[in-house]
């Protein structure tokens, strides 16, 4: 009977470089930052290295298709290496490589690394993906951009809910300035500048009701993990260290677009991934139970749909709860986005996922400095690569170990 990963997996070192316009540095130089300060911070040798893991996106613009740049630029001694690629989710599916090779007893030490250099592009978002993308043709698709595709789910969530056009915008807005105040904080942080709610709300509208500031823009950047299993961490006289409590993941599986069901405005994939995570978790509560959140806040409504779908807020109520302050770093009750989210920090998709968990990473051990939350005890982050009618959600929890 499968039992999951619970506790049988612990993260022993992580590097983040700084993400943001990085045009003095290819993406091999960024494997290094991330990598060195990773190797650094574990304690151990590149032979100690049994197996690895590169999540990577849109090669086209980056390291290739395959996973030899992780092995070249790294020098690792021959070992296997795999690339992996899911969207935004292609830096957890790195990590859930390395976690589910550890936990299986197939290695010890393996390593997990994401990386992407975006800004090169020329493009002030994502480059063009082709002809083809997947099921996301723009032979299909030719009208679907994402401001356009979350704006639509902005405004199927304030139909549903009935809530008024200046109420949400607000809601959104304040989501919005948070993670600058967060981010201004953070010398790793893309964006580092307050903003209020009135400036944002004040913004030039991209597609209504989202404007300039309640979008994310795309980086340069990597970040990098090294787990192995408890009774190695122990062995090596690791303390205090943090284990993986649950990985789950989920895809959409055409329901939204095809049936009438889904009336859009809210993420199926994240209501179902987040109930098999806090189940693997042993969570029942997870608004009294999770400490602080890295969510995958593209736009500024994806992460205000986000806190009902993660059963954190209830249905309806998430606006009330973020104009309460509940999600914020000062007094809140969940944090969120801490570090500045994919708004300040920034989103090279290859190492979103990767650069989240190194922010529970730090707040764990307590090296978030200014940012530092008061003895947190779940850290959960999510991905959310796709737009609202066909997406792929990931969500890791992680927690210290507990004997």
């Amino acid at each position: 009977m499968a039992t999951g990963i619970r506790d049988k997996v612990a993260i022993i070192g992580m590097g983040c470089t700084r993400f943001g316009e990085r045009w003095d540095v290819g993406a091999e130089e960024l494997m290094v930052e991330a990598f060195s300060e990773c190797m650094e911070d574990a304690g151990v040798g590149k032979d100690d290295i049994e197996a690895a893991w590169l999540g990577t996106c849109l090669e086209e613009t980056n390291v290739g298709k395959s996973a030899l740049p992780l092995s070249t630029t790294l020098r690792l001694p021959f070992i296997p290496v795999t690339r992996t690629e899911n969207f935004c989710a292609s830096g957890t599916e790195a990590f859930r490589g390395a976690v589910y090779a550890v936990a299986s007893g197939a290695y010890d030490v393996a390593l997990a690394l994401g990386v992407e250099k975006l800004k090169d592009s020329g493009y002030g978002g994502l480059p063009n993906p082709g002809s083809n993308w997947g099921s996301l043709s723009w032979l299909w698709w030719p009208n679907v951009t994402a401001p356009g595709a979350f704006a639509q789910l902005a405004s199927a969530y304030a139909a549903k809910y009935n809530i008024p056009d200046q109420d949400l915008k607000r809601a959104m807005a304040h989501v919005s300035s948070k993670s600058h105040a967060n981010g201004l904080l953070n010398p790793k942080a893309h964006l580092r500048k307050e903003i209020s709610d009135e400036q944002v709300m004040a913004s030039p509208i991209i597609a209504h009701p989202l404007g300039l500031f309640d979008c994310c823009g795309v980086s340069d950047g990597s970040a990098c993990a090294i787990v192995t299993t408890v009774e190695k961490a122990l062995s090596m006289g690791k303390k205090d260290f943090i284990t993986v409590k649950a990985l789950q993941l989920a895809l959409s599986s055409g329901e939204e677009m095809g049936y009438n069901q889904w009336d859009g405005d809210h993420f199926m994939t994240t209501d179902k991934c987040s109930t098999r995570a806090y189940e693997e978790a042993g969570i029942k509560n997870p608004r009294e139970e999770i400490s602080m959140m890295e969510l995958h806040d593209c736009f500024s409504i994806t992460e205000l749909v986000t806190y009902e779908d993660l059963h954190i807020s209830q249905r309806g109520e998430a606006v009330q709860d973020v104009m309460d302050g509940f999600y914020d770093r000062e007094g809140g009750g969940v944090p969120c986005q801490v570090d500045g989210g994919l708004k300040c920090f920034g989103h090279p998709i290859g190492a979103s996922g990767l650069r989240m968990l190194y922010e529970m990473y730090l707040q764990f051990h307590g090296r978030a400095g200014e940012r530092q939350i008061e003895d947190p005890r779940f850290g959960l982050t999510h991905n959310l690569g796709g737009v609202p009618f066909m997406n792929v959600c990931s969500i890791s929890i992680v927690g210290r170990y507990e004997n």
